[in-house]
């Protein structure tokens, strides 16, 4: 009987045990609850919080708009638009049994898909395909695989194509710039993300968003200086240039010298910046500032400004070119024919060899390399734009005479086709030499440093005008109803062996109008074909059909100066099979 209620008493002593260790935890769980609700409400409270947000509170990004690039009258170059990307979890996905109808919505092959479902294996994140339209995106969606979500994304779309491509640029997928002015304005374009919150489910799906904690912001806008009516003009003009002449690349800039705004650039080969499936690295180049070449006689104008300045020469002095040829040590340099004693603006507007190389040996090279320098060639034009050359201006210790003769008629150095436009900027405005811009420049700035005097622009102007008249070699350049000038180029393309004799380059740059002069154009062809091959042949007719159409886009009125009537257009010279 003993032993039995001293069982009972183990018994009863062990329940009260058990159900005292049961209120002692239930009530310090009451009282922790206590501390951290009421005893401690903003630590107890955030605590709490903190621990649930970390299992069902995700933070996403917020896709930020890239800046909008337009022309200078505001016309869009490059815009930003939503689009919608696919992206799935291939823990997930991987666990559907019948991928064909995703697979087919997708355009891929079923085994294709497995194949990056495997590459993933054991990640949480795949995209499946990106920059989808709304619609287009919401037909894979309505298909409910699992695994599948979604996300908003902006995508560069280009309303130009092609005209302005090489100039403007593209981005990649991600929306960073990475050709063009979009690479070179990265930074200000970019937008900067935002941040917001949603709570998610037990599987991972978002359920609803619950706050934004930082609001995307949107990339600056960008202003270029070009106008599109104009850049339309030159790129048609250079495309009808290409085949009247089977030329295999060239370009075309045009600047206001007053300003240094390049409101026109164009260059072929070019490219569909919102088509990029058969792009091609030579046709990314924007020619007239990545591509050097001789610029051959278009540095002449240069070496007159030199003879002026020696005060040895005027336009009017006068200079034997007989009998036609002249030799410097082995090298023997030919006129097309003997033009006789002649003036120094005649020898600008026959683009006599042995008229310039007299001179050239009577200046020196110094006073001829000064000029080019001071002219900004040698040297970048500072515009920023990625990979634009700097050509080469040489200097040497010693300088043999056939390198000096050939410097002053535009070979033996390179320049770019923007720095010579540049350099006949300093023509067309005064004498002061104007800093280049592809972003519009404020009304009344005219950033610049004088590098002539405004007499010598106006001489250098006045023969430049001739070089378009009956005597001098760009008659084709005559635009009806305007006085213009300019000079030409034709170069020998430089082999493997040297100078190549029957492949060129066809230049010429000119002034319009000269009465009033402000617009600055440069054409260039590569390697025209047949016998219209020269600057006066093949380049000047193009400058006359885009300087014509620059002066009435522009409503610039007719020459006040007896203009020069146009001898021929483009269209008549004879087309070649490239």
């Amino acid at each position: 009987m003993s032993r039995q209620r001293a069982q009972r008493d183990s018994y009863e002593w062990r329940l009260y045990v058990i159900l005292g260790v049961v209120v002692v935890l239930f009530v310090s769980l009451a009282g922790r609850i206590l501390f951290l609700q009421v005893l401690e409400v903003e630590g107890g409270r955030e605590f709490l919080k903190s621990q649930g947000a970390m299992r069902s509170v995700r933070t996403a990004e917020i896709p930020a708009y890239r800046g909008l690039i337009t022309d200078r009258r505001g016309e869009p170059l490059a815009v930003s638009t939503p689009v919608i990307s696919l992206w799935a979890d291939p823990r997930v996905l991987s666990t559907v049994a019948d991928l064909a109808p995703l697979a087919s919505a997708l355009d891929i092959g079923v085994d294709e898909l497995g194949t990056r479902l495997a590459q993933y294996s054991g990640k949480r994140f795949m995209y499946l395909s990106r920059h989808h339209e709304p619609d287009s995106a919401r037909r894979i969606l309505d298909l409910r695989t699992p695994g599948v979500h979604w996300t908003r994304e902006y995508r560069r779309f280009y309303p130009a194509g092609e005209v302005a491509a090489q100039l403007v640029g593209f981005t990649n997928v991600d929306g960073t710039g990475i050709a063009g002015l979009e690479l070179a304005y990265d930074d200000w374009l970019r937008g900067v993300a935002g941040r917001k919150q949603y709570i998610k489910d037990l599987h991972g799906e978002a359920v609803r968003d619950i706050g934004v904690l930082q609001e995307a912001q949107p990339g600056r806008p960008l202003q270029l200086s070009i106008d599109l009516r104009l850049q339309y003009l030159l790129h048609t003009e250079l495309q009808r240039a290409m085949q009247v002449t089977g030329s295999e690349s060239g370009s075309i800039v045009t600047l206001d010298s007053r300003t240094g705004e390049v409101l026109g650039m164009v260059s072929d080969p070019a490219y569909n910046p919102n088509d990029r499936e058969a792009l091609t690295p030579g046709a990314t180049r924007n020619r007239a500032m990545t591509d050097v070449l001789e610029p051959g006689s278009t540095m002449k104008p240069l070496t007159l400004v030199a003879a002026l300045e020696s005060g040895e020469f005027t336009t009017e002095t006068l200079i034997d070119t007989s009998p036609g040829r002249i030799r410097v040590g082995r090298k023997v340099l030919p006129d097309p024919s003997n033009y006789g004693e002649i003036t120094l603006s005649r020898v600008i507007e026959k683009s006599s060899q042995v008229g310039v190389t007299k001179v050239s040996l009577a200046l020196g090279h110094e006073p001829v390399w000064e000029v080019f320098r001071r002219f900004g060639l040698g040297e970048t034009t500072g515009t920023g734009f990625p990979g634009e050359s700097a050509g080469q201006l040489p200097s040497r210790q010693r300088w043999s005479p056939i390198e000096q003769v050939t410097l002053a008629f535009g070979y033996g150095l390179t320049a770019t086709p923007l720095q010579l436009a540049r350099a006949y900027s300093a023509f067309a405005n005064g004498g002061i030499l104007p800093q280049v811009s592809l972003l519009r420049v404020d009304e009344g700035e005219r950033p610049g440093q004088r590098v002539i005097s405004s007499d010598t622009a106006w001489q250098v102007l006045d023969v430049l005008h001739r070089v378009t008249g009956e005597h001098g070699t760009a008659r084709k350049a005559r635009v009806e109803g305007y006085a213009v000038g300019g000079k030409t180029g034709t170069v020998h393309k430089v082999g493997p062996g040297g100078y190549l004799q029957d492949q060129y380059i066809a230049l010429f740059a000119g002034v319009a109008p000269i009465d009033e002069p402000r617009f600055v154009t440069v054409v260039v062809l590569d390697r025209p074909k047949g016998d219209n091959y020269g600057g006066g042949a093949a380049a000047a007719p193009v400058f006359a059909r885009v300087a014509s159409g620059v002066l009435r886009l522009l409503d610039v009125a007719p020459t006040q100066l007896p203009a020069i009537p146009p001898v021929q257009d483009v269209a008549s010279i004879g087309r070649v099979t490239p």
